[in-house]
């Protein structure tokens, strides 16, 4: 499977990249998981947005979620969320956000959320704001 375009109805294709410049743009301390939101700053903006970036660009792409745990100190604090694609490729647009001291353990597929999240608002926000900027 090609990452290369994303497509929504009306067969409207991006790359990418597009949709990477897309998302970036369009965090905010209001798309972050609420419980980052304290540690959200415009110095690290991915910092709280995997959850809802992963399923945007599932949205656009298909593919796999992924989702590993995160550990301080040998602690486990959260879980974080990425994507694979049909390809074997990984792509986390939210990296970035951790400390040195946090680190993202190995892993796993899980199947998209059903029903209601925690994170509906923020996935909701974000999901339209990128949509906007792509002229969808």
């Amino acid at each position: 499977m090609s990452v290369g375009l994303g497509k929504v109805p009306g067969m409207i294709f991006w790359s990418l990249l597009d949709v990477e410049r897309a998302i970036r743009d369009s965090w905010g301390a209001d798309t972050c998981a609420p419980e980052d939101v304290p540690d959200w700053h415009p110095g690290n903006p991915a910092r709280g947005q995997c959850g809802t970036t992963a399923l945007v660009l599932h949205d656009f792409f298909g593919g796999e979620l992924m989702c590993g745990p995160v550990h301080r100190d040998g602690e486990h604090v959260d879980y974080h969320w990425w994507n694979r694609f049909g390809d074997g490729l990984e792509v986390d647009l939210t990296r970035e956000q951790f400390a040195p001291d946090e680190l993202v353990g190995e892993g796993a597929q899980v199947p998209r959320p059903t029903g209601k999240t925690r994170t509906d608002a923020e996935y909701e926000l974000l999901r339209r704001r990128v949509r906007e900027r792509l002229g969808g």
